[in-house]
């Protein structure tokens, strides 16, 4: 990442993550999110985002971290960030799982 003379005051950063979650939340039609993503995101950071949500079904479905690497491709190391975050995190991966029409 591209270093900057100064960090910004935590209060300054979180409305900046907030006015893009807005963003994100505005976009109602899946390919305009694709395109903000693909706009916002470097080719690598959107094949690491993508990684970690290719991964999550299948810790939710507690199949072991070998065998999702062996399906996957994705890192162990990932894969156990991943559930830590499922465990310890802010709902997020929760949330979104619950959303997908083929979890109804």
């Amino acid at each position: 990442m591209k270093s900057r003379p100064h960090n910004p005051p935590k209060r300054q950063s979180d409305a900046d993550f907030r006015v893009l979650a807005l963003a994100l939340a505005a976009l109602d039609d899946p390919k305009q999110v694709a395109a903000f993503l693909q706009d916002l995101c470097t080719p690598a950071e959107l094949e690491a985002i993508c990684d970690r949500w290719k991964v999550v079904p299948h810790i939710v479905a507690g199949e072991p971290y070998r065998n999702i690497h062996d399906k996957t491709g994705v890192s162990v190391t990932t894969i156990g960030r991943v559930a830590r975050t499922l465990d310890q995190g802010s709902g997020g991966y929760a949330a979104a799982l619950a959303a997908q029409p083929s979890s109804h």
